[in-house]
This record gives C-alpha cells, sequence and structure tokens, in this order.
C-alpha cells in the first residue's frame, strides 16, 4: 500500500501595508431606492487624492519588494504560504530584511510609511489534518496536469507543474520523487504539443495522462489509504523482535 509523508514546516502569513499619502472622499449620487424589477439600488462616486505621488510610486515598490523577500523562500498553496522547517533559518533572515526594506524607506519618506507583518505557524510531521490538506492540493494540481494534457492546454499544464513544483518541497523525498514524475511527463507532453502545432489535436499522449494518473493515486484521501507521516531519524540501534534464536 502506497504511503504519503510530509516535512515539518512552517504556515506564514505575509501582510504589508501602505499609510499615508493617500485620501479618499466618498461622494452618494443616489440614495438606495427600489427599482421596477425589485431591486435596491445606490450609487457612490469615490475621488482618490495622492499629495506625492513620487513618493507614493515608491512606496508601492518598496512593499511588493519586501513581500517579494519572503513570500520567494515559500511554496504557495490554498491553504497560504508554506515554508519547509529547513528553511526556518533563510525565513527568519528573509523577514528581517524584509523589515530593513520598509524601515529605509520609512526614513526617507514624508508622507508615506510602509508596514510589514509576518506570522507563522508550526505545521507537524504528524499533523494529520496538515497531511490531508496537502495531500488534497497536490491531487488537485495532478488533475489539472492530466487535464491539461488531454486537452492539450499548454499554458494550464505549466502553470500547474509549476505550482506543483513549489508545494513539492512540502512533501518528504519520497513524495516529492512522485510529483516530480508527474511534473516531467507532463512537462514532456507540453513540449511534444508545442511541437506538433495544429496537428496535435490528433496526437494526445495517452500514456502520459495514464502515468500522471498514477501518480495521483498515490495522494488519496487518507481514508482509503495508509498514510504515515514523516519519523524521526533513528538515534540508536534497532532490535529485530521475530530474529531466529
Amino acid at each position: 500500500m502506497q504511503t504519503t509523508t510530509l516535512r515539518p514546516g512552517l504556515l506564514v502569513s505575509v501582510k504589508t501595508a501602505l499609510h499615508g499619502n493617500v485620501t479618499y472622499n466618498k461622494r452618494m449620487l443616489e440614495s438606495e431606492h427600489r427599482v421596477d424589477d425589485g431591486a435596491a439600488k445606490a450609487r457612490w462616486e469615490t475621488e482618490r487624492t495622492i499629495a506625492n505621488p513620487e513618493e507614493h510610486e515608491r512606496a508601492k515598490e518598496a512593499r511588493s519588494k519586501a513581500s517579494y523577500v519572503v513570500r520567494s523562500l515559500c511554496a504557495k498553496s490554498a491553504f497560504g504560504l508554506l515554508c519547509p522547517e529547513s528553511k526556518s533559518e533563510e525565513l527568519a533572515a528573509a523577514v528581517e530584511q524584509a523589515r530593513k526594506i520598509a524601515d529605509e524607506f520609512n526614513k526617507s519618506a514624508e508622507l508615506t510609511q510602509v508596514s510589514v507583518y509576518v506570522i507563522t505557524g508550526r505545521i507537524a510531521a504528524d499533523d494529520v489534518e496538515a497531511v490531508r490538506a496537502i495531500n488534497s492540493e497536490v491531487r488537485e494540481l495532478l488533475e489539472e496536469m492530466r487535464n491539461g494534457v488531454a486537452q492539450l492546454d499548454v499554458d494550464s499544464i505549466r502553470d500547474a507543474a509549476n505550482r506543483a513544483r513549489q508545494l513539492g518541497s512540502m512533501l518528504s523525498p519520497e513524495a516529492e520523487a512522485r510529483v516530480r514524475i508527474a511534473i516531467d511527463t507532463a512537462r514532456e507532453a507540453a513540449r511534444k504539443i508545442v511541437k506538433a502545432g495544429e496537428q496535435a489535436a490528433q496526437e494526445i499522449d495517452t500514456s502520459a495522462i495514464r502515468k500522471i494518473s498514477e501518480m495521483r493515486t498515490t495522494f488519496l484521501d487518507l481514508e482509503e489509504r495508509e498514510t504515515r507521516t514523516q519519523a524521526p531519524a533513528a538515534t540508536g540501534r534497532a532490535v529485530d523482535l521475530f530474529a531466529e534464536v
């Protein structure tokens, strides 16, 4: 029976914000009223004023750069940013760098301030719910790759493959290897589609679809397959309880 494992890691939440330099003036044009079809309708006009546009653009650039420094170390998922525990020191350094970027801008700005907030939560290797969640997303990405091959959609294949590659960093070496097989298979199919051009409509790669499907079945729900989390490395000599005497 196939098993899937999860690396211990961190769930990372990043929030960046701009404060000051921008004001909004909201004016009601039509108060809420009933229209002929019975719907309720209202209308407003919003006016935005940026006192110092040049500083505002620099603030947006600093905010984007600070956010990227942290996000680039993490894998994107439907549940937020994920970072393997092995990169925890790199993540801490990235957070400090992001805050430094914001601080340096704030010192030079007159009207605008950039703030950076990062919250991390630990994902244990034996967190069954986390395993279920990650497995679910892996299945969805492999399904997208499989459908992309079947529909000859190169963009869909490549997008799903890139996201699956990022998420693979949160999987054990064995599970990551299975995802890698699916990714390599899907990308090879995409290259064949591009090379075939208009004739690709008659050359759907059924072997690729089958291989990706096989990898997908290894990430079924926990109720359907035994799921084993990654065990810590042994520190002592193993004892064979069933050795012959």
